[in-house]
C-alpha cells in the first residue's frame, strides 16, 4: 500500500486526488491537505469582481467532495516539506509520511514586490482568489456610487494575463449597462509587448483580437510596463522601449484598479535545493516529476516553466486551465506506473485551451502545443464563446462535486478536436 500526499485542493489539487485515486483504487491511501474547506473555481472570479457571481456560485465543500471517494482531507496547509525525509509538516503542528507527494498548491501572491500594490496592504484589487474577488466587488460598489479613472492590467512578472483582460472587458460591459462608461476612463496596463502576447508569444491573431476589442470599447493602453509603485489614487508606471531602457513616465490617476500581480512559490517549498527554483516554483522533467526527489511530482501554477521568450519587461508564461489537467492525467499515470514497478513514461501534452469572457462576447484561444513551436494555434471570437464559458463553470463544477474528472462525452470532445491531455504513446490519455 502506498500513501499519497497532495499539497493544495484547487483546480490541479482536486482533479489529481481524484485521478490518482481512479488509477490505484481502494487499496492506496490519497490525503488532500488543504487551507480551509473551499474549493473555489477560479476561472469564475473576475464575475465575483464584478457581482455577476455570488462566492457561493463557484465554491463548494472540497472535504465532503472527497470523502465520498475514499479520499482523506485535512484543513491544514503545509508550513514546511522536507523531501528528504518523505516529510511534511502542517501549520497546525502535525506531520505527514508519504510515499509520493504531489504539489499542487498554486503561487504565493506576490504583491509584495511593487509598493502599494494588492488589496489588503496597498490600493488595487485582485481576483486571484475568490476571497480578493470577493473584496472587489464590496470596492466596486463603492466605486459606482462615484465613478471616475479606472486601471487595470498586469504588473511585471505575471504570468496569468487572462484574467487582467477578462476584467477589464466586463468591466466594460458593466459599466455601459449601468449607463455609467462615460464617466469612467479606463487604462490597460501590461508587462507584455504588445496585447494579446498573453506571456506566450501570442496565439493566432490575439494581438489584432483583443486591440481590436480595447479599441472599440475605448480602453487605453500602456505596453512594456513596469509598475513602479501605487499610491492611493495614482499608479506610477514606467514604459520602456524594445531594449528594457525607460521610455516615458506615466502616473494614472485611478479610482479603481485591478491588477494581477506576479506570483512565487509558497513559502512551504521555497529554498529547498534541488526541488525549487530560485523563485520557489517546483522543478520537474517533462513527466512531471521533480529530478532530484524521484517520489515528488507537481503541477499547475506552482511548477517551473521558463518564459517562453525575452521581454523587455519580465513576463511569465500561463500554466492554467486545460494545461493543469494535462500535467495532472500524466503524473497520475506516472505514480501508478511507478508503484507497478513500470517506467515512468507518460508525459503531458501542455495544450491550451482557453475561453475568455468578454461580458457580452467572449475569445476562445487554442495553443497546442501551449508552447511555440506549435501543431495548432487559432483565436476565435463572438457570443457563443461567452456562453461556452458559462456553460464550462456549471459543468466543472459538476465534475469535482462528482469526482468524475474526464466523463465519456468530455474524452471523446476532445478527442474529436485533436486535444490531449498526455502524449500519444506514453500513457492513458
Amino acid at each position: 500500500m502506498s500513501d499519497v500526499v497532495i499539497l493544495g485542493s484547487g483546480l490541479g489539487g482536486m482533479s489529481a486526488a481524484y485521478e490518482i485515486k481512479a488509477a490505484l483504487g481502494a487499496d492506496h491511501l490519497v490525503t488532500v491537505v488543504g487551507e480551509g474547506r473551499q474549493f473555489s473555481f477560479t476561472p469564475s472570479n473576475p464575475w465575483v469582481g464584478i457581482g455577476w457571481r455570488q462566492p457561493a456560485d463557484v465554491q463548494l465543500d472540497a472535504a465532503s467532495a472527497l470523502a465520498r471517494h475514499d479520499i482523506a482531507f485535512i484543513d491544514s496547509p503545509a508550513s514546511a516539506v522536507r523531501p528528504a525525509d518523505n516529510l511534511v509538516q502542517l501549520k497546525d503542528g502535525r506531520e505527514l509520511k508519504y510515499d509520493y507527494l504531489v504539489i499542487t498548491t498554486g503561487p504565493r501572491l506576490a504583491f509584495d514586490e511593487i509598493p502599494g500594490l494588492g488589496p489588503v496592504d496597498g490600493h488595487t484589487q485582485s481576483v486571484c482568489t475568490t476571497p480578493h474577488a470577493t473584496a472587489a466587488w464590496q470596492a466596486y460598489q463603492e466605486f459606482l456610487k462615484n465613478p471616475g479613472p479606472v486601471v487595470v492590467g498586469a504588473a511585471q512578472g505575471a504570468s496569468c494575463f487572462g484574467p487582467a483582460y477578462e476584467f477589464a472587458l466586463i468591466l466594460d460591459t458593466d459599466l455601459r449597462r449601468r449607463q455609467l462608461r462615460d464617466r469612467v476612463p479606463m487604462t490597460f496596463v501590461t508587462s507584455e509587448p504588445y496585447i494579446g502576447h498573453m506571456g506566450l508569444g501570442g496565439i493566432g491573431d490575439s494581438k489584432g483580437l483583443l486591440e481590436r476589442q480595447l479599441r472599440q470599447r475605448h480602453i487605453k493602453w500602456i505596453c512594456n510596463a513596469r509598475i513602479d509603485k501605487v499610491e492611493d489614487a495614482a499608479m506610477h508606471v514606467t514604459e520602456v522601449d524594445a531594449h528594457g531602457q525607460p521610455l516615458e513616465q506615466h502616473a494614472l490617476p485611478f479610482r479603481y484598479s485591478m491588477v494581477i500581480p506576479a506570483f512565487t512559490g509558497v513559502a512551504a517549498v521555497r529554498g529547498i535545493e534541488g526541488l525549487v527554483n530560485p523563485r520557489g516554483f517546483v522543478l520537474i522533467d517533462r513527466h512531471q516529476r521533480n529530478p532530484g526527489f524521484r517520489n515528488v511530482f507537481s503541477a499547475g501554477v506552482c511548477v517551473a516553466i521558463p518564459p517562453v521568450e525575452a521581454t523587455p519587461v519580465p513576463t511569465g508564461a500561463p500554466k492554467t486551465g486545460f494545461m493543469i489537467e494535462s500535467m495532472v492525467s500524466t503524473l497520475a499515470a506516472n505514480i501508478k506506473a511507478d508503484i507497478e514497478g513500470r517506467p515512468a513514461t507518460a508525459e503531458a501534452t501542455w495544450n491550451a485551451v482557453c475561453l475568455a469572457d468578454m461580458g457580452d462576447s467572449g475569445a476562445a484561444f487554442v495553443a497546442l502545443p501551449q508552447i511555440p513551436p506549435r501543431n495548432v494555434t487559432w483565436a476565435r471570437e463572438g457570443k457563443w464563446v461567452h456562453l461556452a464559458k458559462v456553460a464550462f463553470e456549471k459543468y466543472f463544477m459538476r465534475k469535482i462535486r462528482t469526482g468524475n474528472t474526464t466523463p465519456v462525452y468530455e474524452k471523446y470532445v476532445m478527442k474529436a478536436l485533436g486535444i490531449a491531455r498526455i502524449r500519444p504513446g506514453t500513457g492513458d490519455e
